[in-house]
């Protein structure tokens, strides 16, 4: 078995969501010598799956032999997360629910509980890596990609620093997901066979726009081609997103604005939404320039560790979770970088993120996040707007 870290009895409270992933990361912690006790956290959930996961994990934590507990903080996840969703959409962004859970619950009220509980460290199921090292005489934490690329989960932890990565581990984050299975199968746990759960966490089998259509009123809009010309009616611009091709009711007839021309057989995405005019901006076909971006405008921006910065810093980025890593440059509106002492940046208001080539489907409210050249992520910010 590969060692991720061994420190003997240091106590870690495992986050354990009833999925194979946290049920292994128990499982190799307790292997490497730690005190284990495993924490299901009760969030709010629309169709009652949490129960299930709630079960799951407390039947892994039977089967490791360690103390398992149950903490609510439904309250906080409704506030903290799904209202932020909630007013996101209403104000036309497409925000990420995953990124401010993490932010807020996961390494904020779980790992500031567990602290004060006497804790020395938090762990979960991510797919991400953890590097420490002494920067002029100061010992510093950095994140990395997982060794799986393809479930690397970095993209979803932007909004924490050195300080919060000190008191955290990620057991898994060097093996790839068919390892995972097969420690999982090899010590028997009950959760081996369980299938990875997707889309947003909380509304289980409930869709995006169905759930938004509860909180936020639907109000008809037209549907215009990047040139202007109508094509087609929605049901309100705010249950949309950037890059969304199904679900667009296309060649319809509107007796006001008149029949619309036959439809061209190449597919049509969202390039832009006006929640202000109620209308949907759509692109024919995948290469379409106003499906692309090149220059944006980051806000709420977070480095995880602190920097030592020129003008401006040569970065990989992404602006959606598994897209490819793309070269960029960062600087602030000035054309160069805000700066504190001795050239290092912690956290800056806005930036912007240059591309080297435009990026397709950049949606206001998601985030942007980006890496050096040898994989450590860096930090990232809310995306506001580009061109």
């Amino acid at each position: 078995m590969k060692k991720y870290l061994n420190k003997k009895l240091k106590k870690v409270f495992v986050a354990m969501s009833g999925g194979v992933d946290s049920s292994v990361a128990a499982l190799l912690l307790k292997k490497q010598g730690y005190d284990v006790t495993g924490f299901f956290m009760r969030c709010y959930n629309l169709d009652g799956c949490a129960e299930r996961d709630a079960e799951d994990a407390r039947r892994v934590a039977g089967h490791l032999g360690i103390p398992f507990y149950v903490w609510d903080f439904e309250k906080e996840y409704k506030e903290r997360v799904v209202e932020y969703m909630i007013r996101g959409y209403a104000a036309g962004l497409t925000p990420n629910p995953d990124v401010m859970c993490n932010r807020e619950i996961k390494f904020g009220l779980f790992l500031e509980r567990a602290l004060n509980m006497g804790a020395d460290f938090v762990a979960t199921g991510h797919y991400v890596k953890i590097q420490s090292s002494t920067i002029k005489g100061q010992k510093v934490h950095k994140l990395f990609q997982a060794k799986d690329t393809n479930k690397d989960q970095s993209y979803f932890l932007w909004t924490l620093t050195s300080k919060d990565l000190e008191h955290c581990l990620f057991p898994i984050g060097e093996y790839v997901k068919p390892e995972v299975r097969k420690i999982a199968k090899r010590a028997r746990l009950p959760t081996a066979e369980k299938k990875d759960s997707q889309g947003i966490c909380f509304l289980g089998k409930i869709t995006l726009k169905d759930f938004l259509k509860q909180r936020l009123s639907a109000k008809r809009g037209a549907i215009v081609t990047s040139t202007g010309v109508y094509v087609g009616e929605h049901d309100g611009a705010a249950f949309y997103t950037i890059g969304q091709r199904h679900g667009l009711k296309l060649g319809s007839v509107n007796k006001e604005l008149g029949i619309v021309k036959k439809m061209e057989t190449k597919p049509y995405y969202v390039a832009e939404k006006n929640i202000r005019k109620n209308t949907l901006v759509v692109a024919e076909g995948e290469d379409n320039p106003a499906l692309y971006k090149r220059t944006l405008l980051l806000a709420e921006v977070n480095w995880i560790r602190s920097i030592a910065l020129g003008r401006s810093l040569s970065v990989r980025a992404r602006v959606r979770y598994r897209q490819p890593l793309a070269a960029a440059r960062i600087m602030n509106k000035e054309s160069g970088i805000r700066r504190g002492s001795k050239g290092l940046i912690h956290t800056s208001s806005f930036l912007i993120l240059k591309f080297l080539r435009p990026q397709k489907f950049v949606a206001p409210g998601q985030s942007a996040v980006f890496y050096s050249n040898k994989g450590e992520m860096l930090g990232g910010g809310i995306i506001t707007c580009g061109d």
